[in-house]
């Protein structure tokens, strides 16, 4: 049985699921999403929690709960708000300098974005996955001798 896996979706859950890690790391000095927003960490852990269902039912046609062509308003809505986090930082920050949870949420966005790239675009890239074949045993084959590389071993 030869099962395919889309490129696509796949990154697309990867990028949601490093998006809500990202969420608990750092994102400026000691603060994280959590502490220094007050509402964009609710909708960026909200629109990764969509991507990852989407996901999930573009890999698994039986788990569809949500319609693919949100995902491109997802994905996009994804990197709007990273990329305003990075702009302009929240209140609660001050000047701080961004740290790893911010970089590791720009990244997590871009990875979305190209995942629906590669889902919604001409060319499809997918990994085929088969069931492995068992070998049949043959009369003629399984009675010949025991050889070397060079030539039939000697029975004593």
């Amino acid at each position: 049985m030869t099962r395919r896996f889309e490129v696509g979706p796949m990154l697309v859950a990867l990028g949601a699921i490093v998006l809500l890690v990202s969420l608990f790391l750092d994102w400026y000095v000691s603060l994280t999403a959590w502490e220094a927003f007050e509402v964009v960490e609710l909708m960026l852990a909200a629109l990764a929690v969509a991507a990852l269902v989407v996901a999930a039912g573009l890999l698994l046609p039986d788990v569809e709960y949500l319609e693919r062509r949100w995902l491109p308003a997802i994905s996009l809505g994804v990197v709007v708000l990273v990329c305003a986090a990075l702009v302009d930082p929240p209140p609660a920050a001050g000047d701080a300098t961004p740290e790893s949870g911010v970089w590791l949420a720009f990244a997590a966005a871009l990875v979305m974005l190209a995942g629906t790239v590669l889902t919604f675009g001409k060319v499809s890239f997918a990994v085929a996955v088969e069931g492995r074949e068992h070998r049949e045993r043959v009369a003629v084959v399984d009675h010949r001798k025991d050889t070397t590389e060079t030539a039939a071993v000697k029975e004593s």
